[in-house]
């Protein structure tokens, strides 16, 4: 599995891929279908469901991340 760190942003990962953030955030997906239900930290329960052309924002005590998924296996993930 590849991995990302705060680091690689703005950057692309695809499904078995994971990104820690400065804080030690960590952010995956799993795909469900065309959506993709985006993961922080080690839970299984999906902080959020994103759609192609949808975002979600997470937010740490070093910043906040946009992520936006859109049909292929990728999300992307970015500072804000």
């Amino acid at each position: 599995m590849s991995s990302f760190t705060e680091a690689d942003l703005p950057v692309d990962v695809h499904h078995g891929e994971m990104i820690t953030l400065a804080d030690g955030t960590t952010v995956r997906f799993e795909s469900n279908g065309e959506a993709k239900d985006i993961m922080v930290n080690d839970g299984f329960a999906p902080a959020c469901t994103l759609f192609p052309g949808n975002d979600f924002v997470v937010e740490t005590g070093d910043g906040n991340y946009q992520i936006t998924c859109e049909f292929g296996d990728v999300m992307h993930i970015k500072k804000i």
